[in-house]
């Protein structure tokens, strides 16, 4: 947030929308306790919240899935094109909240069971640090994207490929707004493509419902990856939620290893252990591309795989939802090439050509 004259920073001003008034009360007075966020207003409804945004202005709006009348993904639908605001939805385990990262959300968090107190303190906590992460980022664009459609459409893919692709490896980190983002470049890849091995900061579970719904869509071999399972031509694993991945080499075949541990640059899986063994064990056949996200995670790894030959690609400050994770690994020289994230398909293709 900028400063205000006084030299204050200025609080982040919230609305909150849930059906239940029990749990907009109690997520006001979680939200309230942190100096920095202000809580403008509560909605029951997506009616009641379209008036109250109007009204108040605010700058985060948390919104919950389920809601009667209108749910909150067909919500974001119409009001994303007219009036774009960071919006963290808050909903039950649900593959739901892809319907609504893909209508404009910044991220989403899992509701906790209120009867446990630690389980409810952990949400608090977790949540204001996504609206403070929602306050930063850009939604502006939503205005004219959301007219496209779906973005997980079926393709056919765009990328062509030549020669020895074998041992080539490509490996993908992002955060806040990497879902869509991975989404647009795997909707480019052909069966022909490297081996692909992803970490999206993302909790258990979802893991598994975002590999099967890009599976379903688009030519590659999608998968939740698996301790011990192989990396080939087609095939493109995601980290499973809380385990870190790391590529290893058995022979001539790639395959990961999947494990619980502590967080790393400040997450699990994390992007950094990814990058690391890649940069091990591929060398210069992998190509490393940072996407969007808060924080640092994956630039320290991003600079060991250029330093072993691998190029590497990071998305633009235009193109980023939060420009964080591309921004530090291009300051320190991790970035081979810095582009929009519609012209990463492009690129990538150049770099698997020569």
């Amino acid at each position: 947030m900028n400063p205000i004259k006084t030299g204050l920073k200025k609080k982040i001003k919230v609305l909150i929308v849930d059906d239940s008034l029990v749990f907009r009360e109690r997520l006001a007075r979680g939200l309230a306790q942190d100096s920095g966020i202000e809580v403008v207003g509560t909605a029951p409804n997506a009616y009641v919240a379209r008036d109250k945004i109007i009204k108040l202005r605010p700058d985060v709006m948390t919104l919950d899935v389920e809601m009667p009348g209108m749910s909150g993904i067909e919500f974001l639908r119409r009001l994303m094109p007219q009036y774009p605001i960071p919006v963290v939805v808050v909903s039950a385990v649900s593959k739901n909240v892809f319907d609504a990262l893909n209508a404009g959300a910044v991220d989403f968090i899992t509701k906790p069971d209120l009867r446990k107190q630690i389980s409810s303190d952990f949400f608090i906590n977790e949540l204001i640090v996504k609206i403070k992460i929602a306050s930063t980022a850009k939604v502006g664009h939503w205005k004219k994207d959301i007219s496209q459609g779906d973005i997980l459409r079926s393709s056919k893919g765009d990328i062509k490929t030549k020669g020895d692709i074998k041992n080539k490896i490509i490996a993908i980190g992002a955060s806040t707004g990497g879902t869509e983002a991975i989404a647009k470049i795997i909707s480019t890849f052909t069966k022909d493509m490297p081996g692909t091995v992803i970490v999206q900061h993302m909790p258990a579970v979802f893991t598994k419902m975002y590999a099967d719904r890009l599976n379903n869509s688009y030519l590659v071999d999608v998968k939740e990856a698996e301790n011990g399972d192989n990396v080939y031509p087609g095939r493109v694993l995601i980290a499973p939620g809380e385990h870190h991945m790391r590529l290893k080499k058995r022979g001539d075949t790639y395959y990961v290893e999947c494990f619980r541990g502590q967080k790393v640059s400040g997450h699990c899986p994390s992007v950094d252990v990814l990058f690391s063994s890649v940069a091990q064990v591929a060398g210069k056949d992998a190509v490393g591309i940072i996407l969007t996200g808060m924080g640092s995670d994956g630039s320290k790894g991003l600079l060991e795989m250029r330093e072993k030959g691998a190029r590497t690609i990071g998305q633009d400050e235009k193109s980023c939802v939060v420009y964080g994770m591309p921004k530090i690994a291009y300051e320190i020289g991790a970035v081979e090439k810095q582009v929009p994230l519609d012209k990463i398909p492009q690129t990538l293709q150049r770099i698997l050509e020569e």
